[in-house]
């Protein structure tokens, strides 16, 4: 086996080209959480028309939660095969239909088969997304870039629940999966239009193979970026799905109250972002090296989700909603650098493939914690005390073990 080279730096020419291009991943990220969203939006409404039981609308979210994880393995080993212009092209062909789909949908398997394909579809954002900013931007720039297009993960949460409910009212539940669904083929256009491989700009004559999936699983580098994921993921999950949950338990808040404690979170989420991923960049910039900048943005963050152990002891609500803002601000940025790690030490060849393996050690992570959570709540009676405990001190064990397995995030060895 020999040693891959130092990785090479993306070439700094046409600026203007590549910030175009992150602002593409931004609003396709801001389209694909309004799509997979649309249908939680939606469930009480669902729900009463459709006759479904808990049961039923619990199997309709896991079909896509579970085709979505597997997805990631599938997205990045393909990606890396044909190139994110036309990967990215087909997934949103996959994942606009299946969002459309929903509305030609009558009956609960119906449903199920339409979320699973959204999910394999929506699955190839974030590799694709990650791929492309380390093949334009160079690695100064890229945590920043990382985490605007990241950012489109809270501008879609925040824009959701004021759009879907006026067409809804307005022309009925199946306009509103038929509109946001459209919105997917308005980008396509954009994409399609704008978006060049950058080998049409310096074209590489002796491209290197591909790595296989077994190769990167026996490489430490691979194992940091896992355990990112998989230990950080899961509590972003629970912000989503169980935040609404715990402060009506906790404090009482009404539906018509939920609207602005959503949006305080998401829009300082979107801030953390971009400042996580700003901070690791201006490090670079003063001449740090790239282990000392993302570790150091990576431990702050990781430092600022340690009080969310103290939310359930909050004195009132809103005290409790800022505890968990910072959490998502902080780990947003968090996630700006973590998705930086795969292009900082993997060639080009190799980067989809990592963040597909990442991305599904995550999804796998949610999906256990999920469970955990819902057997923890019933054993104790609906006490979150442990719970956000576990999600304050996730960060600092998974910087811990990142630290030990890539203690100076050195590009892999792969063989030639």
């Amino acid at each position: 086996m020999t040693a891959t080279p130092a990785l090479p730096d993306r070439p700094a020419a046409h600026p203007p080209y590549r910030w175009t291009i992150c602002a593409l991943l931004f609003v396709v990220t801001t389209i694909n959480y309004m799509d997979r969203q649309v249908l939680s939006i939606l469930a009480p409404t669902l729900q009463r028309e459709l006759v479904w039981s808990e049961l039923q609308y619990a199997w309709v979210v896991f079909s896509f939660t579970a085709v979505y994880a597997f997805g990631f393995l599938i997205a990045g080993w393909w990606l890396d095969r044909v190139g994110v212009r036309r990967g990215f092209a087909t997934a949103v062909v996959v994942w606009s239909l299946a969002a459309i789909g929903h509305a030609l949908a009558r009956t609960t398997a119906a449903f199920a088969v339409a979320r699973a394909l959204l999910g394999l579809g929506e699955s190839t954002n974030f590799p694709g997304a990650i791929k492309s900013v380390g093949e334009w931007f160079p690695k100064e720039e890229r945590a920043l870039a990382t985490g605007i297009f990241n950012a489109g993960t809270n501008t879609g949460a925040i824009l959701t629940p004021l759009i879907v409910p006026f067409i809804a009212l307005n022309w009925g539940w199946r306009w509103a999966f038929v509109v946001t669904g459209c919105l997917g083929f308005l980008w396509l256009f954009l994409w399609l239009a704008l978006y060049r491989p950058p080998e049409t700009q310096a074209p590489t004559p002796n491209p290197e193979p591909l790595v296989p999936w077994l190769r990167l699983l026996r490489l430490r580098q691979t194992w940091a970026i896992v355990a990112a994921k998989f230990l950080a993921d899961p509590v972003w999950w629970f912000y989503l799905y169980w935040l609404l949950k715990f402060l009506d338990r906790t404090y009482g808040i009404k539906l018509a109250q939920v609207a602005l404690p959503l949006i305080t979170v998401y829009v300082i989420a979107d801030a953390g972002s971009i400042g996580g991923g700003w901070l690791s960049s201006g490090l670079l910039k003063r001449g740090w090296t790239v282990n000392r900048a993302r570790k150091t943005a990576m431990l702050l963050m990781a430092v600022a989700i340690l009080p969310t152990a103290l939310a359930p002891y909050a004195s009132s609500m809103w005290t409790a909603v800022l505890i968990v803002a910072l959490a998502a601000a902080a780990h947003q940025g968090w996630s700006a650098n973590v998705y930086t790690l795969a292009s900082d030490m993997f060639p080009p060849r190799a980067v989809a493939s990592v963040s597909g393996i990442g991305g599904f050690a995550g999804a796998i992570g949610g999906l256990i914690f999920q469970f955990l959570t819902g057997r923890i709540l019933d054993a104790t009676g609906g006490n979150y005390t442990s719970i956000f405990a576990v999600c304050g001190f996730a960060y600092v064990t998974a910087w811990t073990i990142i630290h030990l397995l890539a203690p100076r995030l050195e590009p892999a060895r792969l063989s030639s």
